[in-house]
């Protein structure tokens, strides 16, 4: 059995279709429909159910999935395995937003630089699924925000940047005063469900501040947008460049402490990449240091 195969109706089940399975393959839909059949004439079964352009897992290509991914996995361990003498193989990977355009690619650059033979697979999420992810085992290692609960003792951390919180406003109001500006402008505020936006919602409640919210989201680069735009202000991190161009706005310190938002690498300590990880290690506090 073509483990190639395998790999095409795991993403396909990911990926929601064929067509987009085949972007992300980089083959014509056709070769991931004859690749789908074959797999399906040696399995015995059929395993997905096409319902037009979208298609479905059918029961028993639910049963195999489990199966599927760890299978796929322990081949992509094979190549780590057998070539312990040099850095290479894939690594897994996961990035929170603003990690995956702000971080990784200086820490990428300076990985590829020192081991060519590394290919690293990366998947963007939310901090909360990627740390599940890493926990599961199937992802290696994860840029993600700190969490707010003990990690078990499978997986490690490692912190790599603090960001205080900011409020940011146009930059015709430059001048006031922060607390002022959180408690009379249209707040657009900050997921105050996500771990990001919860630190935001502490400060405020601390501050004995009452807001008039307009808008709730969790997406730090249109926050920005929208108070360039004159829709409100905000209480967010200070990020990681870069940031949308263009953009006339004020970045202002706060007049009391707060707690910062950490992020960081969270890693699993049972992977047989520990290399591969400990080299992503190694690169992201270098990358850290030079922007420092």
């Amino acid at each position: 059995m073509e483990t190639q195969f395998l790999n095409t109706f795991v993403t396909i089940v990911d990926q929601g279709s064929m067509a987009a399975a085949a972007r992300v393959l980089g083959i014509t839909p056709a070769a991931v429909a004859q690749q789908i059949r074959t797999l399906e004439r040696e399995i015995g079964a059929p395993l997905i159910a096409r319902v037009g352009r979208t298609v479905s897992v059918t029961e028993e290509g639910a049963r195999i999935l489990p199966r599927s991914r760890e299978l796929l996995r322990s081949v992509a361990d094979l190549r780590s395995v057998a070539n312990e003498s040099e850095i290479s193989g894939e690594l897994r990977l996961g990035a929170c937003p603003t990690a995956l355009a702000g971080m990784l690619p200086d820490v990428l650059a300076r990985m590829v630089e020192t081991f060519p033979q590394i290919n690293v697979f990366i998947k963007p999420g939310y901090s909360a699924d990627l740390y599940h992810a890493v926990e599961q085992g199937d992802l290696d290692a994860a840029i993600v925000l700190q969490a707010p609960f003990p990690l078990p003792k499978t997986c490690e951390w490692q912190l790599l940047r603090e960001e205080p919180l900011i409020v940011l406003a146009p930059a015709s109001m430059a001048e006031r005063d922060p607390h002022d500006l959180l408690a009379n402008e249209p707040l657009i505020r900050y997921d105050r469900y996500q771990w990001g936006g919860r630190q935001a919602d502490e400060y405020l409640r601390a501050a004995n501040i009452v807001p008039r919210e307009r808008f709730e989201l969790n997406a730090l680069n249109a926050i920005a947008v929208m108070v360039d735009r004159g829709l409100g202000v905000s209480l967010v991190p200070d990020w990681a460049r870069p940031w949308p161009e263009g953009l006339n706005i004020a970045r202002i310190a706060l007049p009391d402490a707060s707690a910062k938002r950490c992020i960081g690498i969270v890693w699993s300590r049972s992977s047989v990449r520990v290399r591969l990880v400990t080299v992503l290690l190694q690169e992201s506090r270098k990358a850290m240091q030079a922007k420092a």
